[in-house]
């Protein structure tokens, strides 16, 4: 059972979590600067519109990482490493999709908007 290997189930449940938090984000974008919701780091919240941006473009890659993501745990169903490896492979995935996601949209910010 795939379910059973978590180099399928940890890509395929983040995956799905990072679409559905993005299709929220994008149809409910926060429109205040606040400190509970959206894309929050000191670059996107100097400034409203600043801000704007990262929401919208956080969401967008969010959507566009969490299809990949789920793509890439379709390896679990030809890949059937240890439970251990499986884990760390699963976690290595998630944690490069939360990485990607922060270097993509803070480039974003600066090739828009400067370092300032």
């Amino acid at each position: 059972m795939p379910f059973d290997n978590a180099l399928f189930t940890i890509p395929i449940l983040t995956g799905l979590i990072f679409v559905m938090v993005g299709i929220i984000m994008l149809k409910f974008p926060p429109k205040k600067i606040n400190g509970l919701y959206g894309y929050r780091t000191s670059n996107s919240m100097k400034n409203k519109e600043r801000w704007s941006f990262a929401q919208k473009y956080s969401a967008k890659e969010f959507i566009k990482l969490g299809f990949l993501l789920a793509l890439s745990g379709l390896i679990g169903l030809f890949i059937h490493p240890s439970e251990n490896i499986a884990t760390f492979m699963g976690l290595g995935l998630m944690t490069t999709a939360v990485i990607l996601l922060i270097v993509r949209v803070e480039k974003a910010i600066k090739e828009r908007f400067g370092d300032h």
